[in-house]
């Protein structure tokens, strides 16, 4: 992360607190995964409290979207820059913060919904022929639909620009019809969409 892009933080107890009881309540609405939930994060850590910037938050997504592994990973990458820019950005306070901000952060999305998933996943195999149960599982689609449409356009409109970025809107609606329409693995996409950022034409 550029250092430019860093901010200075003076955390105390309380905030590393608040982020912890933030994380642990953002967990029990991750309907759909982490990412779902991005924009809510990005309320509370870039818009409310300042703790990371612009630039921090969209690259820390990126990087995680990008790497292989579970998605949650961003939220690791969202603690460990908050943990950098709580500690001065770089030595080894700043590295200490920064496996501080990722411990918080990780165990607070991780904890609850693991925890009520194992107890809902064995309650709902014994009772999976329940109307109540099916209606459920099916009222879920268009909500986590939603969040992730969300998310999409918190990222998409990241720079503060919408209507200037329209090659990136452009790409995201061709992606998501090529997803919709054909069986085109996902990594011939991500590597379409690196070489055309890499080109400079998104």
């Amino acid at each position: 992360m550029n250092a430019a892009h860093q901010i200075a933080l003076n955390l105390q107890p309380a905030d590393w607190l608040q982020l912890l009881l933030y994380f642990l309540t953002l967990s029990l609405m991750a309907v759909g995964g982490a990412i779902a939930t991005a924009p809510d994060m990005h309320r509370f850590l870039v818009d409310g409290h300042g703790w990371l910037s612009e630039a921090q938050f969209s690259s820390s997504i990126a990087i995680a979207q990008a790497a292989p592994g579970p998605n949650v990973l961003f939220i690791a990458l969202l603690g460990w820059n908050l943990g950098l820019n709580a500690g001065g950005g770089t030595g080894p306070l700043a590295w200490t913060f920064g496996a501080l901000g990722v411990t918080i952060c990780m165990v607070g999305i991780l904890l609850p919904s693991s925890l009520l998933a194992w107890q809902a996943s064995r309650w709902g195999q014994r009772n999976r022929n329940r109307r109540g149960v099916r209606a459920f599982k099916q009222g879920m689609g268009p909500l986590v639909i939603g969040l992730l449409l969300a998310t999409g356009w918190l990222l998409g409109s990241a720079s503060g620009r919408p209507a200037q970025d329209w090659r990136l809107w452009l790409l995201t609606l061709a992606c998501a019809l090529l997803v919709w329409r054909t069986r085109i693995h996902l990594l011939w996409l991500l590597g379409a969409g690196a070489l055309l950022g890499a080109l400079g034409w998104i």
